[in-house]
């Protein structure tokens, strides 16, 4: 476990009641969620939204507020960088 995450796990168990554990296992998940290379997380938001049935002009200009909300911000990509990163 990295430095400080001791105490965040301490602060999410005593905050939550949740077992030391299972609070561990939550801050490994959130992290592991936020350490996400942009186009990774671009190419599976993609896939995910195109499986609820949303069209590309949908999709692209909502991938890209998503990115611009995530906790450590990623760069500012285009609706055409955005598509490169899916397609090639």
């Amino acid at each position: 476990m990295m430095a400080g995450v001791e105490d965040i796990v301490e602060r999410v168990a005593a905050s939550t009641g949740l077992p030391p554990g299972v609070a561990a296992r939550v801050v490994d998940d959130v992290l592991a969620f936020y350490r996400t290379p942009a186009e990774e997380y671009v190419r599976q938001r993609h896939r995910e939204l195109q499986a609820e049935g949303r069209k590309n002009p949908e999709i692209f200009p909502l991938i890209a507020a998503e990115l611009r909300g995530r906790l450590v911000a990623a760069p500012v990509l285009s609706e055409r960088q955005l598509r490169r990163i899916v397609y090639g």
